[in-house]
């Protein structure tokens, strides 16, 4: 099993170029169920779960080619599929997402109820009342959520506990599409990954209006035909090095991003005392003069508030802050499994419910750690650039999920990382 091993200290600078947004990207591929001809998606990074989301659309009849210049070109050709297995769609959970679109255009779609997350319990019952309101026949049987039926118009509330659901938006709004009158999602989510399925799809020759706002209408269309796209930049990998820039006071550029996705992030960062040049489509860190970072209080919240997905990584940051800290997580209460880790390597971290107080500290010292979930394994890289010694992160086939070639990527700004193949 390979492990990324960082020897912390080194001083960076560069340019990071961002990629594709993966949370974009995977239910865009989805929607090749419900297009007919094919689609050339183009800035689609080239990471474990999109690979993962082939496999299940190849299952479902759809293929999927590589083209030379990096885009990736789809198409429905087997249409009498319409059953994702276990074995498949075990391997990660917003496979969940091919439910919506296989039964608007096939009548009738068989998918393996999602398993148990470690950031907590993740129900789809949101998934199942959206695509109900408007028309489907559920079934729940032997793990299998089958839905039947016709799709036809509905108003829908798809607000939960926790905020609305960006995955039960796309579900719904992907069987909306095709359906029959017209579909009113309130509350649906503002993530800027769902407004690019949004625009995908109306590009594709869908009527969504309302694109960006909690209120979607839906007016349903008899096809879809495939076009050409190009997927958002990576709001969350682009959080990611600029926190590592920060955290070492180093003149890095991220590039290829859209900072209005990032605006709550990009508050928080300057409140923690980065010094950030923002363009139309990067963002510089300036290194300050005292280099010091400020304990600086996040709580997660849905878009558009500060994103769950960077907590981990602002958590390793603050570790290095003048202060006391305090994050709060609003989306997965329980998410926290990185703070034992980040302690292995020397920090001050203690929890009180929903919140983590972390205690800022000069040093770290490189330790073995063990990642928990993808954007753990992010947190504790970048603790382990800024650590004395060497760390070696465990279970990287996480980062493998959702970051394109970040030792390559860190590499070329200075840090000593690599990944050892352990046999």
């Amino acid at each position: 099993m390979d492990r990324i091993r960082i020897r912390g200290g080194r001083e960076l600078r560069g340019s990071v170029a961002i990629s594709g947004s993966k949370n974009a990207a995977l239910p865009i591929l989805a929607a090749a169920l419900v297009v007919d001809g094919p689609i050339l998606l183009r800035n689609v990074p080239r990471l474990k779960d999109i690979d993962n989301m082939c496999r299940i659309l190849a299952s479902l009849g759809v293929r999927s080619d590589w083209q030379a210049d990096g885009s990736l070109e789809l198409e429905a050709v087997d249409k009498t599929q319409y059953c994702a297995p276990y074995d498949l769609v075990r391997t990660m959970r917003a496979s969940f997402v091919v439910l919506g679109p296989m039964w608007a255009r096939r009548g009738v779609a068989r998918v393996s109820y999602p398993g148990g997350c470690v950031l907590g319990h993740r129900p789809v019952d949101l998934h199942l009342k959206g695509l109900r309101g408007i028309g489907a026949r559920i079934d729940v049987e032997d793990g299998y959520v089958t839905v039947s039926g016709s799709v036809r118009g509905g108003t829908i509330y798809l607000a939960g506990n926790y905020g609305s659901t960006v995955l039960g938006t796309a579900n719904v709004v992907m069987a909306a599409v095709l359906g029959k009158g017209t579909t009113y999602i309130e509350s649906a989510a503002l993530e800027p990954e769902v407004a690019d399925l949004c625009h995908f799809l109306n590009a594709c020759g869908a009527h969504i209006q309302g694109i960006g706002s909690h209120l979607l209408t839906i007016e349903g269309v008899e096809t879809l035909t495939g076009c050409e796209w190009s997927v958002i930049p990576d709001r969350i990998e682009a959080a990611t090095y600029l926190s590592c820039a920060g955290m070492l006071n180093a003149p890095v550029v991220v590039e290829n991003v859209e900072p209005r996705h990032m605006i709550a992030v990009l508050d928080r960062l300057q409140a923690a005392g980065l010094d950030l040049d923002v363009g139309t489509d990067s963002i510089r860190n300036v290194p300050t003069a005292s280099g010091k970072l400020v304990a600086t209080d996040v709580t997660t919240l849905p878009y558009p508030g500060f994103p769950t997905d960077i907590q981990a990584q602002f958590m390793a940051m603050m570790v290095r802050a003048s202060g006391v800290s305090v994050i709060t997580e609003k989306v997965y209460p329980e998410r926290f499994m990185h703070a034992n880790e980040l302690a292995r390597l020397g920090a001050r971290i203690r929890r009180e419910g929903p919140s983590a107080i972390i205690e800022g500290t000069d040093s770290l010292s490189g330790a073995p750690v063990m990642a928990s979930d993808l954007r753990a394994s992010a947190g504790l890289i970048l603790a382990g650039l800024v650590a004395d010694g060497h760390t070696d992160v465990r279970r990287v086939y996480h980062i493998d999920r959702g970051y394109e070639r970040i030792e390559q990527k860190l590499q070329a700004i200075g840090a000593d990382i690599e990944r050892i193949r352990d046999t």
